[in-house]
């Protein structure tokens, strides 16, 4: 499911314009990145946990040339399904 089907999805489950559903969502999708830019946890209950994590510098190899290479240390986001979801996908 890409984003316009997920809009399509909500909007007839809630019966609210696409144009609404689409304001809310990325609305809900802004919050979360500013939420985890800060360094904060985004937790919804029964569905999941978005976090921020620091992955280390590492050394990497080039596949096509088998050279080693240096890869940077940065941030990334991982997400963590929550029980309801788990159990609702099995």
């Amino acid at each position: 499911m890409n984003k316009g089907q997920l809009i399509d999805a909500v909007a007839a489950n809630t019966k609210l314009k696409k144009t609404e559903v689409a304001k809310i969502l990325d609305s809900l999708l802004d919050s979360v990145k500013v939420a985890l830019k800060k360094g904060n946890d985004v937790s919804l209950v029964g569905f999941g946990t978005w976090k921020k994590k620091k992955r280390a510098a590492r050394t990497g190899r080039n596949p096509q040339t088998g050279k080693s290479i240096n890869i940077p240390a940065k941030n990334t986001v991982v997400f963590t399904a929550g029980k309801k979801l788990k159990d609702a996908v099995n």
